[in-house]
């Protein structure tokens, strides 16, 4: 669990940080395609391994988890720091070097002091905890605690722990539920694609939006499919070939819809959001809310599952129509901003500038980036 903490509070801030603005969301999306290919390795791992005969497969399904673990921890090794750790740590030159070969340019003194200046700011700051509380804050720590929070109610984890378990208790055998969610496990790989190729293209607001119109549509067709052939009374006799196929079909539809938005989007868009003052604090707030839900969701969904039957769907349904509202609303556009400016964009948002005071020049500031993002 500590690695898996580690795991998700460093490695999206540390994308973010390295990532040239224009590429930032292509390149932080490369963490959730190294999360999606390895739940496709698992089902793979698991799928073979069922196969020996006497049952005992299952231990090298567990045992076989220490192949990547070793793989992260030699990697790690191998990490230069960010401009921005320097920096923090009065390293300026070292900073200045790493900058210029991560941009691959001659000049990058305006992003290396836009750097200085933030990290100045942030050593004023005693307590980032305590920081978290102030109003000008406010939308980055809600959207730090909504945003994790939405994601795990999409329904999404539900698949994903329990996939096997859902296809078999729709009727499916033990090996066709295995195959059922390496299927999907690969249609979760080629979706996260879609959204590295195309993240920083259409913004984040797009896919956010897109997503979560997919999914509803598809769940609305998961609980019909499964309301018309288990009723109430949970037993759905012989499934037909054509009924099986619409089944794994939507659910493929639904697993993509969630893969090119709220997957890597979730992690992505808080990682880009946070002021360095209050990064790693708020960060920290994102991926606790992230875990609890995980838990959360994964400790009571069979017991849902007993007790709502097709209606589960429904309940996930209902949250997938507010945070499409949620994002519509109050989520306003990241792609293409520097991270050392994201706060502006606060600043010129019909609700959100209420919390954010604006200063003249800064706003102007915001709005040339956006017109030189625009004209590339």
């Amino acid at each position: 669990m500590l690695f898996i903490l580690k795991k998700k509070h460093s490695v999206p801030l540390y994308l973010s940080e390295v990532a040239p603005y224009k590429w930032r969301g292509a390149c932080n999306v490369l963490f959730q395609l190294s999360i999606t290919v390895g739940i496709l390795v698992a089902n793979a791992v698991n799928y073979g391994f069922a196969q020996i005969k006497g049952g005992w497969g299952w231990r090298l399904s567990l045992g076989g988890a220490i192949v990547p673990a070793i793989i992260f921890i030699i990697g790690s090794l191998t990490l230069a720091d960010t401009p921005n750790s320097l920096i923090q740590r009065g390293k300026l030159q070292e900073a200045k070097e790493r900058l210029l070969k991560i941009r691959g340019v001659d000049n990058v003194d305006e992003e290396f002091n836009d750097l200085v200046e933030a990290s100045e700011q942030s050593k004023k700051i005693k307590s980032p905890w305590l920081n978290l509380l102030k109003r000008k804050y406010r939308p980055q720590v809600f959207f730090a605690i909504v945003i994790p929070f939405f994601q795990q109610l999409t329904g999404m984890n539900v698949f994903m722990f329990y996939a096997p378990v859902l296809f078999k208790t729709m009727g499916f055998g033990d090996n066709a539920s295995l195959l059922s969610a390496l299927i999907t496990g690969a249609v979760n790989t080629l979706a996260t694609i879609v959204s590295i190729l195309l993240v920083d293209k259409f913004g984040r607001r797009f896919w956010f939006l897109q997503g979560g119109i997919q999914m509803f549509v598809m769940q609305i067709v998961i609980t019909g499919a499964i309301a018309f052939k288990f009723g109430f009374n949970g037993n759905p006799g012989e499934l037909e070939k054509w009924y099986s196929i619409l089944v794994v079909l939507a659910i493929c539809i639904y697993i993509a819809g969630f893969a090119w938005s709220w997957g890597p989007l979730g992690w992505l868009v808080p990682s880009e959001i946070f002021p360095l003052e209050i990064r790693s604090a708020a960060q920290s707030v994102n991926v606790s809310v992230n875990m609890i839900f995980t838990f959360f969701i994964a400790q009571i969904f069979l017991q849902m599952l007993c007790a709502l039957r097709f209606f589960l769907f429904v309940f996930f349904m209902i949250w997938v129509v507010l945070m499409t509202i949620v994002i519509y609303l109050y989520l306003p556009e990241t792609k293409g901003i520097p991270i050392e400016e994201m706060a502006g964009i606060w600043k010129e948002h019909w609700y959100w500038k209420r919390f954010v005071p604006v200063a003249d020049e800064e706003m102007a500031d915001v709005k040339d980036t956006k017109k030189d993002e625009d004209k590339n």
